[in-house]
C-alpha cells in the first residue's frame, strides 16, 4: 500500500468552482484524497488546481440530475476498493423569477439535483459509513432553508427539505460513530446567481461572502462533528439571528426584497 492510499479519501460533489471547490481544497490540504464530481468541463481544471494540495486527485464528470448519474459517480468513488471517509453533498442550483413564470424543466432540475440526487447518494454512502460506524458526511443546506422564499420558491423550498433531512438523520445516528453536519452559507461570491438568472435582482448585485471563508469554517465543523453551521461573514450570521424570530409572512415579504427582478 503506497502512502497516498493511506490517506483518508473525501467526495465532494459540485466540486469545480465556488464553494464545493473550496471545500475540496480544505480536503486536500488537510491531508485527504479526492473524488470530485460536477457536471461542467470546468471539472479538470478544478482536478489540475487541487492537485497542487498534495491530494490525489478523481475527477467524475456525471450529471447527477439522473440515477443513472449517481450510481455512476459513487461506483467510481468505490471502484478501488478505499471507503469513503468523508462525503460533502454540495451540489446544487437554483432558478430565480415568480414560479408562474419559470420554465417548469428549471424547476425540476432544482429538486432532481438539489432533493432527488442528495438523498440518493446519501442512502449509498452512509450505509456503507453506518456499516463501518465511522465517516462524516456535510449537507450544504443554506439560510435560504429558514425562510419562504419569494421568487424563489422551489429553490428555498430544496433547502428547506435538506435542512430537515440533515437533522433527521442526525438524530437517528446519533449513537454511531457516523456524523452529519449541514453548512448554512448565507449569499456567497460564486457563479450560482448568474446561472439563476438573478443578476437583476438586489441579492445577485449585492455584496457576498467569500466562498473560502464559507468552506473553511463548514469543514471546520465537520471535522468537529457538529450538526450544523451558519458560514460566512458576521453580518450572514446576524441575518440568520434575525430569521431566527421574525414570522415567516414577514420572511416571505424580506425575501421578496431581495429576490424580486427590478429590471
Amino acid at each position: 500500500m503506497t502512502s497516498s492510499q493511506k490517506k483518508p479519501l473525501a467526495l465532494v460533489t459540485g466540486a469545480s468552482s465556488g464553494i464545493g471547490l473550496e471545500l475540496a481544497r480544505q480536503f486536500g490540504q488537510n491531508g485527504f484524497d479526492l473524488v470530485i464530481a460536477a457536471e461542467d468541463p470546468g471539472l479538470s481544471a478544478a482536478a489540475a488546481e487541487l492537485r497542487q494540495t498534495g491530494a490525489e486527485v478523481q475527477p467524475v464528470q456525471v450529471d447527477l440530475r439522473t440515477p443513472e448519474g449517481v450510481s455512476q459517480l459513487y461506483s467510481a468513488a468505490t471502484a478501488a476498493g478505499r471507503s469513503l471517509d468523508a462525503v460533502a453533498l454540495n451540489a446544487g442550483v437554483g432558478r430565480g423569477g415568480a414560479f408562474i413564470d419559470t420554465p417548469l424543466a428549471d424547476e425540476q432540475d432544482i429538486i432532481d439535483l438539489n432533493v432527488t440526487s442528495t438523498v440518493h447518494l446519501a442512502k449509498l454512502v452512509l450505509k456503507d459509513m453506518a456499516a463501518r460506524d465511522e465517516g462524516k458526511v456535510l449537507i450544504t443546506s443554506s439560510i435560504a432553508s429558514t425562510m419562504p422564499g419569494s421568487f424563489q420558491a422551489v429553490y428555498n423550498a430544496s433547502k428547506s427539505f435538506l435542512q430537515s433531512f440533515a437533522e433527521a438523520v442526525q438524530e437517528e445516528l446519533k449513537d454511531t460513530g457516523v456524523t452529519i453536519t449541514s453548512l448554512m452559507p448565507g449569499p456567497t461570491e460564486t457563479n450560482f446567481f448568474h446561472r439563476a438568472v438573478m443578476d437583476h435582482t438586489p441579492i445577485g448585485r449585492g455584496k457576498k461572502d467569500d466562498p473560502a471563508q464559507v468552506a473553511a469554517q463548514g469543514f471546520a465543523a465537520l471535522m468537529d462533528g457538529k450538526n450544523k453551521i451558519v458560514g460566512g461573514s458576521l453580518m450572514t450570521k446576524a441575518q440568520k439571528a434575525v430569521g431566527d424570530v421574525v414570522p415567516d409572512k414577514v420572511k416571505a415579504v424580506m425575501h421578496r426584497q431581495m429576490a424580486e427582478p427590478k429590471e
